[in-house]
């Protein structure tokens, strides 16, 4: 599957920590994201884009990492717990260990 990933600016990598979650935007943006710093995957996930990463922004073991970015694609709800397992299998992200238990999706990663 392909996916099309976003930013919140459409130029640059997102700042998990500053970008602005109250944009028209993410009033109906739903799919899945990936948080990282540096060369590591921080963290992968699905659901309402503006809560999901308003509720990361507040967690401690996600913060502990410095310069988060972050990336989101839209997804059909009925695919996502499979394009999450296979972000999680190939990303291996340090935080989340909850992932579907689900047959993978392959899709396009961000970079």
């Amino acid at each position: 599957m392909q996916l099309l990933w976003h930013t919140w600016d459409g130029k640059s990598w997102s700042d998990l920590l500053n970008m602005d979650l109250s944009l028209p935007h993410f009033n109906t943006m739903e799919g899945v994201y990936v948080i990282w710093s540096g060369s590591s995957t921080v963290r992968v996930g699905q659901g309402i884009i503006r809560d999901r990463l308003g509720k990361h922004r507040n967690d401690r073991a996600i913060t502990a990492y410095p310069s988060l970015l972050v990336t989101w694609a839209p997804v059909e709800k009925n695919y996502r717990d499979g394009v999450e397992r296979y972000l999680a299998n190939t990303l291996k992200p340090k935080v989340g260990d909850a992932f579907p238990d689900t047959i993978p999706i392959a899709v396009n990663l961000p970079w």
